[in-house]
């Protein structure tokens, strides 16, 4: 369809573009400004040039935040992924049951961080739900949010129970758009159902797949109110992660210079991965005219 005057698209993407600039490019470009600086919020700036990326790498505080929250968000982006791709394929069913477990799944995605921290503080709590199921059975206990070797993975496992409803849903809506003639078709060829999974359903969902693992990788890399409800980063900055350490260095240290300096760092770090994992996804999906082997 031709647009009746030649600006009729560009004042359509108006809007969106004014809301990105505001939001999102101009608070980037004065974080990218104020990380030449060193600034508490009490005293004028000063400029110290590449000074704050240079404490940040050499104190090893870059390495650290960076190392857990690539731990955090594999295991949260990879367990997710995972479940809501099985339970999608085992609830893709009609009837009022399969309707019912499908929305309680996906129920536990609209409650709150907050709420959902403060029920898992008290699942996971020294005399808890979890801690009494363990002790019921005679295996062993720890303090699940004190002790550092646990306290990441029990946050990951927090959000994968959290977001695995938000999957699910992708990949339902990735199965019911796959033609039913493809599996009648593969199945009256002797195809079972891992063939059939394997040789029809995946490399149609594999859009679906790039669209879950990329928003999951950006949310899982946003945590923050799951942290600051449970762990508030530690034990011994155990669960400092990369918006939980910006946060710190402006409220608590009140070092903008260096939050700045983070920002821009973990805004790079972000685009990077996700260039890399659409392309990574997008790199096996089978080309059009060319049959899935």
């Amino acid at each position: 369809m031709k647009p009746k005057h030649p600006l009729s698209p560009y004042l359509l993407l108006l809007p969106t573009a004014a809301f990105l600039a505001v939001f999102f490019l101009i608070p980037l470009l004065l974080a990218a400004k104020n990380s030449f600086f060193t600034w508490d919020l009490l005293t004028p700036p000063r400029y110290v040039g590449l000074r704050n990326y240079e404490v940040l790498v050499g104190s090893g505080e870059l390495a650290g935040t960076l190392l857990r929250t690539l731990g955090y968000s594999a295991v949260v982006v990879a367990l997710s992924g995972a479940l809501g791709l099985a339970l999608a394929v085992a609830l893709d069913r009609p009837g009022p049951v399969y309707a019912f477990v499908r929305g309680a799944v996906f129920s536990a995605y609209v409650v709150s961080w907050v709420a959902v921290a403060l029920l898992w503080m008290w699942i996971l709590d020294a005399e808890g739900l979890f801690t009494a199921a363990l002790r019921g059975v005679g295996l062993p206990t720890m303090s699940w949010l004190g002790d550092p070797r646990s306290a990441l993975l029990a946050l990951a496992a927090v959000s994968v129970w959290k977001i695995t409803g938000y999957a699910m849903v992708i990949f339902l809506a990735g199965l019911q758009d796959i033609p039913r003639a493809l599996h009648e078709a593969a199945a009256l060829d002797g195809a079972g159902p891992w063939r059939r999974f394997r040789h029809v359903t995946w490399p149609l969902l594999r859009p679906s797949a790039a669209f879950v693992a990329t928003t999951s990788l950006i949310l899982s890399f946003q945590a923050f109110d799951v942290i600051r409800v449970m762990t508030q980063g530690g034990p011994v900055k155990a669960t400092t992660l990369f918006v939980y350490a910006i946060y710190e260095h402006v409220f608590v240290n009140l070092r903008v210079g260096r939050a700045s300096a983070m920002i821009v760092i973990f805004f790079s770090f972000l685009l990077l991965l996700t260039v890399l994992q659409l392309w990574a996804l997008r790199a096996g999906a089978p080309r059009e005219g060319r049959r899935p082997s």
